[in-house]
């Protein structure tokens, strides 16, 4: 093995390393790669820039703002609630009725901002019909999965491997040349989702449901016990009688919530009660020393809870205990709300303390608790650095809310309404994405420069504007594209690839090139979930390349496999971004991914293996 193959295994396990625990952002470890492969000789330094001019990059980040066209016109959330008047009926027609808007939209968008519409949607949905936010939020990220897999423009992946198959020679995809395996995927995963979502999902209250209180005049806020009270060792039902009319939602101990603690559930020190009582109630519980009223975090320092739920704060502020708060002139003026606020992949506030991030200062909303991984977090609040999926309950002004949520670092699914941005350019946008798929599938120009031209006519007829068409274009997906596509280069430049791919062979045998294809789609699906499937594809492109030319087939299937492997992505919330996206709302934790999501991976695994070599048939290369 030469020295560069050495110096390049040594580089990619630390940039597999980087990319699943994320020591480091996903965009200092693409710029730490494209530096390496430069520095350490492996690459010229123009083919380790190669990555930022090539036509895979530019198409996704083209996309990515053709996709922003479409959702600032609102046609995602008109289909969606739409469809949505027809919910009622249950569990499994609401199911339907989701994967209809979702796969569509998903075979021709960006999956992220289709799953960030369609959540809201989702969740109304899911009150209306009885159904619990958990039961629906993974199927509907699913949905957008399967949806992508079925066109070249439904997922960065797909561009990517089509990019890596005509820079290694090939004649690239059609733009429908997924399409017969999509379908069949979109099949198989809509029968598996509907058949075992009721029998495996969990029911979990989403977090500003317990917000969700009717009557007029009752609050909602939140008492911590303190140390030495004489409520401990009490029984809930004790410490807080129905005589009394204080409702118990949540309790809190360490980081486990408990919804609807049971009444012979004993107290301990610390524990954090969410209780819901008319103001009078509330105040008397205020005025007991050994409880302490909750705070909210406001940047720099934790400010008393004030929770209006429904109707209006009392005029005297003394019927909430708030006679020393510096804050009661502004609360009774002002109408505040409490929303559910999940950070998304692309925001910038990852990775960074709640602290810091200015929300109460710029827009007067502060944060009251944080949930993660299905635990709520309220104790350290300030440094706590945020990840991506994470739910912050926030409490502020309507219109704050809304400004949060159109800088795009938060998806708000709840408390708030939305309202669509430019509905009459729908229809222009539509077509000008029509266009470019019909003019794409047609050859009338390479996809990259129909894209551009796409956006310049989205541009021009207004329907986005640069501000959001800049903000649309995500550094990470497109960082991660400039590294890993220079480290594809020299996978193949070192031998890398060639190795690889003979050890497959070697690892399955020649007799049979359909183990080829099986095996390298379980390496692929397995890598996805740990790594990211952009990465992964460019990982093993080559190999699949590799593997061709030594068993002396077409590509083309095996390239196929790794596209499908590299999408197919279920079984974790780090594989794909709408997995971490929906990990929030739903309240899921990785077990949850893992027992839903395993099963169809292996299935979509079998399902692949079948129907590749039969679709693509594994013929000898002319």
């Amino acid at each position: 093995m030469s020295h560069e193959a050495i110096l390049l295994l040594f580089l990619l396990a630390g940039a597999v390393f980087l990319y699943i625990t994320q020591w480091v952002s996903i965009e200092i470890t693409s710029l730490a790669i494209i530096v390496a492969l430069s520095l350490l000789g492996i690459l010229e330094p123009a083919e380790a820039l190669s990555g930022f001019s090539n036509p895979a990059t530019l198409t996704v980040a083209s996309m990515l703002v053709l996709s922003a066209g479409l959702e600032r016109a609102g046609v995602v959330d008109y289909v969606a609630r739409l469809l949505s008047r027809g919910s009622s009926g249950g569990m499994l027609r609401l199911l339907v009725i989701l994967a209809i808007p979702t796969i569509g939209f998903s075979a021709f968008m960006n999956n992220t901002p289709v799953v960030a519409l369609m959540i809201p949607v989702a969740l109304t949905m899911a009150r209306r019909a009885k159904v619990a936010p958990s039961r629906v939020l993974l199927p509907l990220s699913y949905f957008s999965i399967l949806g992508g897999t079925c066109t070249l423009f439904g997922t960065s992946t797909n561009i990517l491997i089509d990019a890596l198959y005509r820079q290694g020679g090939g004649p690239g995809f059609g733009v429908f040349e997924f399409t017969p395996l999509g379908l069949v995927f979109v099949g198989v995963g809509l029968v598996y989702v509907l058949l075992f979502a009721p029998r495996i999902l969990p029911e979990r209250t989403a977090l500003a449901d317990l917000l969700a209180i009717q009557a007029p005049g009752r609050f909602i806020t939140e008492v911590i016990l303190k140390p030495g009270s004489r409520y401990l060792g009490m029984t809930l039902g004790t410490a807080f009688p129905e005589n009394r009319d204080v409702t118990t939602l949540q309790l809190v101990r360490g980081e486990e919530a408990m919804l609807k603690p049971k009444p012979d559930f004993v107290l301990e020190a610390g524990d954090v009660l969410y209780v819901e009582s008319t103001a009078r109630n509330l105040h008397h519980i205020f005025q007991d020393p050994e409880l302490e009223r909750g705070t909210a975090v406001a940047d720099e320092e934790r400010v008393p809870i004030f929770s209006l739920l429904a109707g209006d704060f009392p005029s005297d502020p003394a019927a909430l205990g708030l006679q020393d708060s510096p804050s009661t002139e502004r609360i009774q003026s002002v109408d505040l709300r409490i929303a559910e606020a999940v950070v998304t992949p692309a925001s910038r506030f990852v990775d960074r303390p709640v602290r810091s991030l200015g929300l109460s200062r710029k827009h007067g909303v502060q944060v009251l608790a944080i949930r993660r991984h299905g635990k709520q977090h309220q104790y350290q609040l300030r440094d706590l650095r945020l990840s991506a999926g994470d739910v912050l309950l926030v409490q502020g002004e309507p219109t704050s809310l809304r400004l949060i949520h159109e800088e795009g670092d938060f998806l708000l699914v709840e408390g708030v309404e939305k309202t669509l941005t430019f509905p009459e350019k729908a229809p222009l946008a539509v077509g000008i994405l029509m266009a470019v798929v019909i003019m794409a599938a047609l050859g009338v120009a390479p996809i990259v420069f129909l894209a551009l031209a796409g956006i310049g006519a989205m541009l021009a007829t207004r329907c986005l504007d640069m501000r959001a068409a800049v903000r649309a274009v995500e550094p990470e997906v497109l960082l991660l594209l400039a590294s890993t596509i220079p480290l594809g280069i020299a996978i193949q430049k070192v031998g890398l690839a060639s190795q690889a791919a003979g050890g497959l062979i070697h690892l399955v045998g020649e007799a049979n090139p359909w183990w080829v294809v099986a095996t390298l789609y379980l390496i692929t699906s397995f890598l996805t979930e740990i790594v990211s499937n952009n990465a992964t594809a460019v990982l093993l492109a080559p190999v699949a390349l590799g593997a061709a030319a030594h068993l002396g087939i077409d590509p083309k299937p095996l390239l196929i496999a790794v596209a499908f492997g590299a999408s197919a992505s279920f079984a974790t919330p780090i594989g794909y971004q709408t997995n971490t996206l929906v990990m929030g709302p739903g309240g899921y934790k990785f077990r949850d991914y893992l027992k839903f999501g395993l099963p169809l991976n292996l299935l979509m695994a079998l399902t692949a293996s079948i129907l590749i070599p039969w679709i693509w048939p594994l013929t000898a290369t002319p």
